[in-house]
């Protein structure tokens, strides 16, 4: 352990492989193909590749095979342990000098209060997968959540297909419309007790941390607007975009958020967001 967290530190000293890094973070539990990295940092394979040895080497990251590709994720279980370390050796124990001034020292092991929550959901567009999300959590749960949605680049107008799946389903969309997420920033915002990213592309971009420290997912899926063929085709993929939202929004209303502390209620998300990797490999 003395070797090993001053080989990760020194490590992450390098601007390049702490964003690499810090993204890795943004997507944990995903596994990420070295190519997206490369293309969400701007990166040189070739570069990539040496900064990626070096954290593996540090036991930062982890490599995994699947097919062709080599895919990519913290190890966090070494992060951990390297909070932990710093924690107890430069610390001494003590999370009033070293947690974030907005950070209770009791946050962590605290139950959810019993109240309506603030979720939000984060895409590129906001026309299509978060407008789903939105629609689906709101409608199963309105008593229970309120329910946002918003893009990090907006469309002006929302996807007619997402439209037409939402009205075959029996949603009101007459109230829908694409945002940004600036609407949900500042003094006069809602404060997020949730926020997913339900995009790769939103959960790439770097996004200031939002107040209140809300419990964060990542629910990564294809993009339906991508999709090509007949407007069959493209319907099918919105139905699938549709449903894969519907089944991880019955995995986390299901859940007992009243009774979990933050640390249980996270890995619970992250657990719900692992499977919906599975789902769409």
């Amino acid at each position: 352990m003395e070797k090993e967290i001053p080989s990760r530190l020194t490590t992450l000293g390098h601007p390049q492989r702490l964003a690499i890094f810090r993204l890795l973070m943004r997507r944990y539990p995903d596994r990420m193909p070295a190519g997206e990295i490369a293309g969400a940092l701007d990166l040189k394979a070739s570069t990539l590749s040496t900064y990626l040895s070096a954290l593996m080497q540090a036991g930062l990251v982890t490599q995994e095979r699947a097919g062709t590709s080599l895919l990519y994720t913290v190890d966090m279980s070494a992060v951990q342990q390297t909070f932990d370390y710093l924690m107890l050796d430069c610390c001494r124990g003590r999370p009033d000098l070293c947690l974030p001034a907005a950070t209770s020292p009791q946050t962590g092991h605290t139950a959810m209060t019993a109240r309506k929550y603030n979720v939000l959901f984060i895409c590129t567009g906001n026309s299509a997968r978060s407008i789903f999300a939105e629609s689906i959590l709101r409608d199963r749960a309105s008593d229970r959540f309120n329910v946002y949605s918003a893009g990090t680049r907006p469309q002006s107008d929302l996807n007619p297909f997402a439209v037409e799946v939402l009205q075959s389903k029996g949603h009101d969309t007459a109230h829908l419309r694409a945002k940004n997420t600036s609407e949900f920033t500042g003094p006069c915002a809602p404060q997020m007790d949730f926020v997913f990213t339900v995009c790769n592309q939103a959960a790439n971009e770097e996004c200031p941390a939002w107040d209140g420290q809300p419990i964060s997912g990542h629910w990564g899926m294809p993009d339906p607007v991508k999709a090509e063929g007949t407007d069959a085709e493209k319907s099918l993929a919105f139905h699938q975009a549709y449903g894969a939202l519907k089944r991880r929004i019955e995995a986390f209303t299901a859940l007992p958020i009243e009774t979990l502390d933050r640390i249980a209620l996270q890995h619970a998300v992250d657990d719900i967001a692992s499977q919906a990797q599975e789902d769409t490999q």
